[in-house]
This record gives structure tokens, sequence and C-alpha cells, in this order.
């Protein structure tokens, strides 16, 4: 099955924009996977929704953790790793450092899947 990574800043902007990714992304037959330490940026960002809303549908995503401290530099190199890996971020830096196929939102309400970019810095 494949398998989307969600970042910091796209689980908060589909909150701000009220789209309910834990129900759209299973319907594109896709598995939702938050790392632990995204978990954690929220928690330190005090993003109370957000957190909530991950313990109410705990049971719709699975939790990894990846190597790295710096969360963002964490993502870019499990991508890297993972080839495979659809990588849902809104942040312009992670999307141009990666090959992956991303998942970006659209039109302020609809998630897309891009194509994987060619370029790398």
């Amino acid at each position: 099955m494949k398998q989307v990574l969600l970042d910091t800043n796209f689980i908060i902007t589909c909150i701000k924009q009220r789209i309910d990714f834990f129900e759209e992304i299973p319907l594109m037959g896709i598995q939702i996977v938050i790392p632990e330490q995204v978990i954690k940026e929220l928690e330190k960002l005090k993003r109370q929704a957000a957190l909530k809303l991950l313990e109410n549908e705990n049971d719709k995503f699975q939790t990894i953790s990846i190597k790295g401290k710096i969360v963002d530099n964490s993502i870019i190199n499990y991508a890297r790793e993972n080839p495979s890996m659809i990588i849902a971020t809104l942040d312009e830096d992670i999307q141009k450092k990666i090959k992956n196929r991303k998942m970006i939102i659209v039109d302020r309400r609809k998630l897309e899947i891009t194509n994987p970019s060619k370029f790398i810095p």
C-alpha cells in the first residue's frame, strides 16, 4: 500500500482550512504516516486542535520515528532513503530538496499528489 508522510505545516494548514485528511487520504488508497517528531513539534507549538485530532484519530495513522533533531532535515533525509514515500508538505524548501511525489493542497480545499521533482539543489 502507498504511504504518505505528513509534516507539521501540512497538518496545521489542513485543520485551518477544514480539510479532513483522515477521510480523504485513505479514499485515495494511501496509508497515513506521522513521525513522532512532528507530533512533538505540534506539542511544542501548542497546537491543541491538531493534537486533539491526532488523539481522536489515532487508529487512522501509523507513527514512526525518524532520525535527526531538526524535523525538516529529518523528513528530507527520510524521504531520500524512502523514495516511494509520498511527502505531504507545503514547505517549499523540503519540496525542492526531495525527488519524492508530494501531496499538496490545491485551491484551499483539495488534496493533490504531484509528480516527482527532478530538481535537487
